[in-house]
């Protein structure tokens, strides 16, 4: 009896972005089912973030992804999510999107575009749906691409689809973030397991003020020279980075709870 692996596909791009149409078209394979998920306007930024949620519900919506007209679309489950990627999978984990969608066993989120490396994953969408997706018992791939405007996409599809196949042999709650550079494949350094880096980005902000009233504040994000040997200096240097991740932990070596205590103890 063969058994079938359903994917869930998401992204923080949005749902019309080129790369969730190129990472659909790259995880479809014989024995799999591909269900996409993903939200409705560019939600970068989010994190593992599953509000807002409106007190009417949140919107989701049927869709036809563009760029996936060919082969094997009749077969493609797809919906718009008015609400950041993890609320998708959230979402679709609780049955909200239907049968298929629930039991999805893997997460393939992305493709990205921008590089997710170094402390940079703490606010990505992209990789906060995988972590989110790891939470909720299964498996996630987080992949992006080192462009904004991207020449070489069908690069970091190719590397995506074999990862997704590493990451459906691995343990439940396994996440592997991958950064692929926008170079034809052929010309890749090579694949390199790498640490996080640790440069913490400038924020920048300009604020216009008006009077004594609302104003507005816009935030730049400046960059820093990734340090040798971590995520963000291989991927400069044209290697595809795999970095696993592992979620929110608790740290024995902290004990606040005498110094609480005393202090309260002292006040009262």
């Amino acid at each position: 009896m063969s058994t079938i692996a359903t994917v869930l596909v998401t992204n923080d791009d949005g749902v019309a972005s080129p790369g969730l149409a190129a990472l659909v078209r790259a995880v479809m394979a014989p024995g799999r089912r591909v269900v996409v998920a993903a939200p409705a306007s560019d939600q970068s930024g989010t994190s593992a973030a599953v509000a807002p949620r409106p007190p009417e519900g949140v919107r989701i919506e049927p869709v036809t992804l563009r760029g996936l007209e060919g082969a094997h679309a009749g077969e493609l489950i797809a919906f718009s999510v008015d609400g950041p990627p993890a609320l998708a999978v959230l979402g679709a984990r609780l049955g909200e999107l239907g049968r298929p969608a629930a039991e999805a066993s893997v997460v393939a989120s992305g493709v990205n575009l921008g590089p997710n490396t170094g402390l940079s994953v703490l606010f990505s969408g992209t990789v906060g749906a995988a972590m989110a997706a790891a939470h909720l018992g299964l498996s996630a791939l987080a992949v992006s691409i080192d462009s904004f405007e991207p020449a070489h996409l069908d690069t970091a599809t190719t590397v995506a689809a074999a990862a997704l196949d590493w990451i459906l042999g691995s343990p439940a709650g396994t996440v592997l973030n991958v950064n692929v550079p926008d170079l034809p494949l052929d010309r890749l350094a090579g694949f390199r397991h790498a640490p996080l880096g640790t440069a913490i980005a400038t924020f920048q902000p300009t604020i216009h003020e008006r009077d004594a009233g609302p104003y507005l504040a816009r935030f730049q994000i400046e960059s820093h020279e990734p340090a040798p040997g971590t995520d963000g200096a291989f991927l400069r240097d044209g290697w595809v980075t795999l970095t696993a991740l592992v979620g929110i932990r608790a740290d024995d070596r902290v004990d606040a709870a005498a110094f609480l205590e005393r202090a309260i103890s002292e006040a009262a």
